[in-house]
């Protein structure tokens, strides 16, 4: 008896040891910015702002408005962007209050771990890998088509087999193959970009700015020509009834929609990932990530409800619904081309800040010791993350080349939804464990809007499709073997315990 009560003993240790280990976390060392004298600090509020509306503004208003209106929730697409719009709002809040409180570059893979342990944070971070480099890739299949279509007009005609994906999915969720080679437009975007971010994070700010003012304003010239030629019958009925189908039209395709669009807001993640890169990160991280969702959903709403009210919606499910509701009325043929221009900065910018995401997170994890060392080398002089830079980008182009949008957006949704809900969770676990801690900026009534933003951003996940789960079952077994093999025997946390 004695002898094996003994033997359970050091059992019992073991068992509370590796779940120490792997629930470890990471200390707070916000004041120190360690490592920030690899990068260069030159972003302003303005800057952080310009990237957050850079990756935010893109493919969602040029092309998921049309789709989900016409598949998922007719003209109540404006609502699945409220909707969308308030579980990102509230996830903001909790980014915002983080960001200060922590300005490193691992946006919420380091905030988990700060917060939640390192598993937890290894989980988040490798799904946030999964949303950067295919929300790059989803946007680089969208921008093809509308470069494929703006060289018809002038006659230019490119080989089927060259611009579409060798796979499209079924109407049951499987691959199949369509017969074309690969997408290279899409593929040639994104290594283009990849080379910008490679040579610096200034010339890439600057390129921003410059697309962000470009499509911005396009946007606005479109909603205010539009506005003559909305039709309110084409709003009627707000919310379809639903086929008998889950998700198509009825509530569940609105809140199915809102899942599906959720990526759209994600641009606020991706400024809190250049904290490194900030001139006053504690001031103005905060600033940008509230600024840019604002922003975002005043064009979003607009820019779906001009489209929807000037067309009907079931035409909207094609690649450029936003051309369609200009072909519908000839008196706005003069806005065709620069609404085309627009959408191809819009979703360059996006393209180019997602790619600008990953290599920043990489590093942060590398930093850890969860990957290896070489994805946290700077290069010493661009002062940018240039090997996770490549491998990003060269991983993100095979992506764009090979598949879907559908595909993609589904599986960039909820990656997004899950870092957005543990970010909530960690606010709240933050404020309980650090109470003492000097925070610059606070979520208002946290005990209430934390676990708010929890339930919506998990509540939506729901709504996402079965393939888009098996996905996500893959991708994290994929990740869980990685870490097993590599992460958990090199963690720098563990070995300097």
């Amino acid at each position: 008896m004695n002898d094996a009560t003994e033997s359970e003993v050091p059992a019992a240790a073991m068992r509370n040891s590796l779940w120490r280990k792997l629930f470890a976390v990471h200390p707070v060392v916000a004041p120190e910015r360690a490592g920030a004298e690899r990068l260069r600090q030159t972003l302003s509020v303005w800057a952080l702002m310009a990237i957050g509306i850079g990756a935010t503004i893109g493919t969602g208003i040029f092309v998921l408005t049309g789709t989900v209106a016409a598949n998922q929730s007719g003209p109540a697409v404006t609502l699945s962007l409220l909707i969308a719009a308030f579980g990102s709002g509230l996830a903001a809040l909790c980014y915002a209050e983080f960001a200060a409180f922590l300005p490193v570059p691992g946006s919420a893979y380091s905030y988990t771990y700060a917060t939640l342990g390192e598993v937890v944070a290894w989980f988040i971070g490798w799904n946030l890998m999964l949303e950067y480099a295919i929300s790059a890739s989803a946007v680089a299949v969208s921008w093809s088509a509308y470069v494929v279509n703006l060289l018809t007009e002038v006659h230019i005609h490119l080989p089927g087999m060259w611009i579409n994906a060798p796979f499209a999915q079924s109407a049951s969720g499987h691959l199949v193959a369509t017969g074309a080679i690969v997408n290279v437009p899409a593929v040639l975007i994104v290594l283009g970009m990849s080379v910008l971010l490679y040579v610096g994070i200034q010339e890439t700010a600057k390129a921003t700015n410059f697309m962000v003012a470009l499509k911005v304003t396009i946007i606005i010239i479109f909603v205010i020509a539009g506005l003559k030629f909305i039709d309110p019958a084409n709003w009627h009925p707000y919310i379809p009834a639903n086929t008998g189908t889950f998700g198509h039209f009825g509530w569940t395709g609105v809140l199915q929609g809102a899942g599906i669009i959720f990526f759209s807001y994600v641009g606020f993640d991706t400024a809190s990932t250049t904290a490194l890169e900030a001139r006053n990160p504690q001031r103005d991280l905060p600033m940008g990530i509230i600024g840019t969702l604002v922003i975002s959903t005043v064009l979003y709403v607009a820019m779906a409800a001009a489209i929807t009210g000037m067309v009907p919606f079931f035409k909207l499910n094609v690649d450029a619904p936003v051309a369609v509701a200009l072909d519908a009325h000839p008196a706005l043929s003069w806005l065709g081309m620069f609404v085309k221009i627009g959408a191809i900065a819009g979703m360059t910018s996006v393209i180019l800040t997602s790619l600008l995401g990953q290599p920043r997170i990489l590093l942060a994890m590398a930093d850890d010791g969860l990957l290896p060392p070489l994805m946290s080398r700077c290069h010493p002089r661009f002062k940018t993350p240039h090997v996770a830079t490549a491998i990003t980008g060269i991983g993100a182009a095979v992506i764009a080349g090979v598949f879907p949008l559908d595909v993609l957006a589904d599986l960039i949704s909820i990656g997004i939804l899950l870092a957005f809900a543990v970010v909530c969770i960690g606010v709240l676990v933050m404020r309980y464990t650090r109470p003492e801690a000097h925070r610059p900026f606070r979520v208002p009534w946290a005990w209430l809007l934390c676990p708010l933003g929890a339930l919506v951003c998990l509540g939506m996940t729901y709504f996402l499709s079965d393939a888009t789960w098996i996905r996500l079952v893959v991708w994290t077994a994929i990740g869980g073997a990685i870490y097993a093999f590599y992460g958990f025997h090199h963690s720098k946390q563990r070995s300097s315990a």
